[in-house]
């Protein structure tokens, strides 16, 4: 009886031991999203978002609030800056020493994954088990970007994720513009208040955008992009894709059970077992793109569409969670590599100008490694008709030797120039690149340069259509000139950080900059360009006389 009791003694101690170490304290109520409150029926209102932000501020003293912008309907756009000890400017940010990191959410309002998971992570880095996340990195999130569209839910909107949550808003801003296709022309307010007061105001090392997929059936929890830019510096991506990316494959399989592949989408129209899968394009109209050509990394998250909301959450959370995890870590390296990017890109125009030609038009080519590809199964049947069609079966399967079409090759490339000038009538293209972070010179003297003229023969629009545009594209050829640019002209010398993306923007023949965007166009029609050749007025040069 004795031993019965000291052993009975021995399990109630060391089960209040387990729970003194291992008890979890309750949150209050104000910190329980939305979802967690709904059994994942619902996704959060902008007023809820901000009522998390303002119950999370009241309970510590290591976030920072302000707002990037507001939305077209007057909502603030909402940008928590979290930092241990707590920051309130880029300036007490950078004498910290310590490296930004920056994940926004909800860019596609019907895509909710990212703004629910950013308020989770704010409440476990801020108050829970995660505050050592703090210890080496300044994190600012954004959880929901697109504001106005947030709000405007409806039942069926996405019906790949088959109505859950049960109603979520459009992907479109109040613009009526995809803030996703906006980062060269600068249209939306919500993409104006990112660059302006986000990536020029903190600079940030990193961007990760969190997306939700549109249907492929692959068998990942959440697939991945890095910055597909190959006119930009090659650092910041070969350190992404070899290094970061891998690394987050191990650890979120260890601690979250989550299976993560690269980004794309294959079709069954080319036979099963499927041979290639195909990620989406190279342009910086996509701001995971852009990054790339700012030097920087850039990292595309897309949850499994055909998961419930409640596991799309757990896999976004676990990656934002991991790459955080090792930028935290490594952040003060990545700073490095981006940091050398910069001045490289610097030295190569110095040292380069008028003597190599980067793309400015690429075709998407497969990398050199074939992959195994985890996906759904699909089986062959006979219909009436005697075609061979498939459906998908419940199975997850691994199909080796797959081609992954995730690389991109220059068809057209131009010449690098050392600068370029503008005329002063062309004002709203010099304030255009000021408004993208480039450094314009306005002229207080004149200056002769040598360099290029690009005559254009003809501007090609779209026949639809696209984010209010219909998109150009002009035929022509560079021809030598010296010409002579006077006070009040523009000039851009393009030994500066954003030498890539200044280069992409004015380059005439680039299949995603200024003239592709219609920039241009009034300019041409009003010189003839129907009627006879008109000169591009961007004068590329590569010395200065």
């Amino acid at each position: 009886m004795a031993i019965n009791i000291i052993r009975f003694l021995k399990i109630a101690l060391l089960f209040l031991c387990i729970q003194a170490n291992g008890q979890v304290k309750p949150w209050s109520e104000n910190l329980i999203t939305i979802p967690e409150k709904s059994n994942y029926q619902k996704t959060s209102t902008y007023a809820d978002v901000m009522h998390f932000i303002e119950a999370i501020k009241s309970k510590s003293d290591l976030v920072h609030l302000e707002f990037m912008g507001k939305s077209k309907e007057g909502k603030d756009i909402p940008l928590i800056i979290m930092a241990n000890p707590k920051i309130s400017s880029p300036k007490e940010a950078k004498d910290s020493g310590k490296p930004i990191m920056y994940v926004q959410g909800n860019i596609h309002a019907g895509e909710v994954e990212g703004k629910e998971v950013l308020q989770q992570l704010m409440r476990d880095i801020l108050l829970g088990k995660k505050k050592h996340l703090l210890d080496n990195q300044i994190i600012i999130f954004a959880p929901i970007y697109n504001t106005d569209s947030n709000d405007k839910m409806k039942k069926g909107r996405r019906p790949s994720q088959e109505d859950s949550p049960v109603e979520v808003g459009i992907r479109a801003n109040s613009q009526g513009l995809d803030l996703n296709r906006d980062g060269i022309k600068m249209e939306a307010f919500e993409t104006q208040g990112l660059i302006q007061n986000v990536l020029l105001k903190w600079d940030p090392e990193m961007l990760v955008d969190l997306h939700t997929t549109n249907g492929t059936w692959h068998g990942y929890g959440v697939t991945y992009a890095p910055s597909y830019h190959y006119a930009g510096e090659k650092a910041p991506y070969d350190f992404t894709w070899n290094t970061m990316l891998p690394s987050i494959v191990k650890s979120i399989d260890k601690n979250y059970g989550v299976k993560l592949g690269p980004y794309g989408g294959y079709s069954l129209r080319q036979g099963w077992p499927t041979k290639a899968i195909y990620t989406y394009n190279h342009h910086p109209r996509y701001i995971v793109n852009q990054m790339g050509l700012r030097n920087k990394v850039g990292i595309l998250s897309e949850a499994f569409a055909h998961d419930r909301f409640y596991k799309r959450m757990d896999s976004t959370y676990g990656f934002v969670a991991e790459i955080l995890e090792f930028t935290n870590i490594n952040g003060r390296k990545m700073a490095a590599i981006n940091a050398k990017a910069e001045q490289d890109a610097i030295a190569n125009v110095k040292q380069n100008a008028g003597k190599i030609k980067k793309g400015v038009r690429y075709k998407m080519v497969p990398l050199e490694e074939k992959f195994t590809l985890r996906t759904y199964d699909y089986l062959p049947f006979v219909n009436e008709e005697g075609y061979t069609k498939h459906i998908r079966s419940g199975k997850i399967i691994e199909i080796p030797n797959v081609e992954n079409y995730s690389k991109f090759e220059a068809k057209v490339s131009s010449t690098l120039p050392r600068g370029y000038f503008l005329p002063k009538a062309m004002k709203q293209i010099a304030d255009h690149l000021k408004k993208q972070g480039v450094e314009v010179i306005e002229l207080k003297k004149s200056k002769r340069a040598v360099g290029e003229v690009f005559v254009v023969k003809s501007l090609k629009n779209a026949s639809r259509k696209f984010e209010g545009h219909y998109m150009a594209i002009l035929e022509g050829e560079f021809v030598p000139k010296t010409r002579t640019f006077k006070k009040g002209d523009y000039w851009v010398d393009m030994a500066q950080p954003l030498s890539n993306l200044i280069f992409y923007m004015l380059e005439p023949q680039s299949d995603d900059g200024l003239v592709t965007w219609n920039f241009f166009d009034a300019y041409f029609k009003n010189k003839g360009i129907s009627e006879k050749p008109v000169i591009y007025p961007v004068f590329k040069y590569y010395k200065l006389k």
